[in-house]
C-alpha cells in the first residue's frame, strides 16, 4: 500500500471537473498538500495507507470556494454605513472613515476578522483590494489562506501612499517579496476607471505584461460611472480601457453591470474576465450584471462579495444562491443559471480569472488539495436528490464543518485551527469602540 498524509471519506466528492460530475462514495487522497487521486471510497482504502483518515459520510467534499473580488480589512466598518447609494457612501462614510482610521494595525485585525469569516464557509482563496497589502500577505500566510493581494493603485493620498508613482514603486516591491510564495500571488489593483488616470493604467499594462500579473478594476459599477465618464472623456469607461490597450485575458472587471450587447461580445473576443458581485450589486442598487449573456457569449464569469461593508458578508455560499436565483429573475428564464453552473462559478471560473486554474478551483490529481466539506445530513438540506442543487439552494455556511488549504487542515469540526477566533472576536470590539466614539 501507499502511504500518502490524508484520506478523506465522503459520502460524495463533487470535483467541478469534469462538468456536472458528482462522485457517490468517493475519497480524496491528499500528500505534501496536493491531490494524487480521486477514486471510489472502497478502492482508496486498498489503495492507501494515510497517516490521518477523516470520515465525512454525511459530507459532500467541493473545491475550496473562491472570492475574486473583496476588500478584507472593510471587514470592520461592516454596517458603518448602510442603505446608501455607492457614491455617497463613499465619499462621505467610507473615504473619510479610511483616512481616519486605516493603519497597519487596521489591515491586520480586519484581515483577520474576514479569514476567519471565509474560513467558516468555505472560502480557501479570496482576490482582494486594499492598503497595505504586504501586511494581508503575511497575515494569510500566518493563518494558512490563499490569497491573490491587490497592489493597489488610486489617484489621492492615503495611508499607504501619496501619489501614483510611489503606489507602483510599493506595489511592485510587494510583488517581489511574495512571489515565490506558495498561497500568496499579487494582481495590479487599480481602484477604478474614475479614479486612476490615463498615465498611470499606461504604466500598470506595461508593468503586468512584463511581469505576467492579472489586472483587478472596478468597471461599469454604475450608470453613474459611465455617464460621468461620458461627460469627462466622451466615451464610455471600456472604451477607454480598450483605447489603452486594457481590454486582454489578463483583466479581472468587476461588477460589470451597465452592459451592452457589442461589449458583450468585446469582452469575449480579448478574453476579459467579469467578477459577478450580485449581493453588493442588490444592496448598492448599482444595477445588474447580463450573467447569462456573458455566459451565452462563454466570457468566463466569476463570482466575488464584495467588501463587507457594502454586502454585508463574505459568505460565498450565498452568493452562489443568489447569483443564480438573480440571473433567473433578471433573464426571465429559470434555466439561465443551474447549480452546477453557479458552483463553478464559485471555484473553476475565480481560479481561471486568477490564473490559478492549474493549481486550484476543482479536485483532480496533481492540483492543490484545498478542499471543503459540507454536512447535508443537516435539516435544510433533506432529502437529497441532486447533492450539488442542495449545496447551491439550501445549503448555510454553518454546514461547513471542514476545510483544508494545500493539504492543511484550517477549520475541524466548525472550529479554527490557525487562527484564535475569541482573539478576532475581542479585536474586532475594540475597533467598533473606537470607531463609534470618535
Amino acid at each position: 500500500m501507499e502511504t500518502i498524509d490524508t484520506l478523506l471519506k465522503a459520502r460524495w466528492v463533487i470535483p467541478v471537473e469534469p462538468d456536472g460530475a458528482c462522485l457517490d462514495h468517493h475519497s480524496v487522497a491528499i500528500h505534501h498538500g496536493d491531490i494524487v487521486a480521486v477514486l471510489p471510497t472502497a478502492q482508496a482504502v486498498a489503495t492507501y495507507d494515510a497517516t490521518t483518515v477523516v470520515e465525512l459520510s454525511n459530507h459532500a467534499l467541493i473545491p475550496g470556494l473562491v472570492n475574486t473580488h473583496t476588500h478584507a480589512a472593510m471587514s470592520l466598518f461592516r454596517g458603518l454605513a448602510d442603505d446608501l447609494p455607492l457614491m455617497d457612501w463613499l465619499n462621505h462614510h467610507v473615504w473619510p472613515a479610511e483616512t481616519k482610521w486605516v493603519n497597519e494595525q487596521f489591515i491586520h485585525d480586519g484581515t483577520q476578522l474576514c479569514i476567519a469569516e471565509m474560513l467558516k464557509s468555505g472560502t480557501t482563496c479570496f482576490n482582494d483590494m486594499y492598503f497595505f497589502p504586504d501586511e494581508v500577505a503575511r497575515v494569510c500566510i500566518a493563518a494558512g489562506m490563499r490569497a491573490c493581494v491587490g497592489l493597489i493603485m488610486i489617484e489621492f493620498p492615503t495611508a499607504w501612499a501619496q501619489d501614483a508613482q510611489e503606489y507602483l514603486d510599493k506595489g511592485l516591491a510587494v510583488h517581489d517579496e511574495f512571489r515565490h510564495s506558495e498561497l500568496v500571488s499579487t494582481a495590479f489593483a487599480p481602484h477604478a476607471p474614475y479614479t486612476v488616470s490615463d498615465e498611470s493604467l499606461g504604466k500598470i499594462r506595461m508593468f503586468a505584461d512584463e511581469l505576467d500579473l492579472r489586472i483587478h478594476m472596478h468597471v461599469h459599477e454604475t450608470a453613474h460611472e459611465v455617464d460621468e465618464s461620458m461627460a469627462r472623456f466622451d466615451m464610455r469607461p471600456l472604451e477607454r480601457l480598450s483605447r489603452l490597450d486594457l481590454l486582454n485575458p489578463k483583466l479581472l472587471a468587476v461588477h460589470m453591470t451597465q452592459l451592452l450587447a457589442p461589449e458583450i461580445e468585446a469582452l469575449k473576443e480579448c478574453g476579459v474576465h467579469v467578477v459577478h458581485c450580485p449581493e453588493s450589486n442588490l444592496k448598492l442598487a448599482s444595477g445588474y450584471c447580463p450573467v447569462q449573456e456573458l455566459v451565452q457569449q462563454d466570457v468566463n464569469v466569476a463570482l466575488g462579495t464584495d467588501g463587507a461593508a457594502s454586502n454585508n458578508d463574505l459568505d460565498m455560499l450565498a452568493e452562489m444562491r443568489t447569483a443564480a436565483l438573480l440571473a433567473k429573475s433578471v433573464s426571465g428564464d429559470p434555466t439561465a443559471i443551474p447549480a452546477h453552473t453557479a458552483l463553478r462559478m464559485a471555484t473553476l471560473n475565480g481560479a481561471r480569472a486568477l490564473g490559478l486554474e492549474d493549481r486550484i478551483g476543482s479536485l483532480r490529481p496533481g492540483k492543490a488539495a484545498d478542499v471543503v466539506a459540507i454536512d447535508l445530513a443537516r435539516l435544510p438540506s433533506q432529502p437529497i436528490y441532486d447533492p450539488v442543487s442542495q449545496i447551491v439552494y439550501t445549503a448555510g455556511r454553518d454546514q461547513v464543518t471542514d476545510v483544508w488549504v494545500a493539504g492543511r487542515q484550517v477549520l475541524a469540526h466548525g472550529a479554527l485551527i490557525t487562527l484564535d477566533e475569541a482573539g478576532i472576536l475581542a479585536q474586532a470590539s475594540t475597533w467598533r469602540d473606537r470607531i463609534r466614539g470618535a
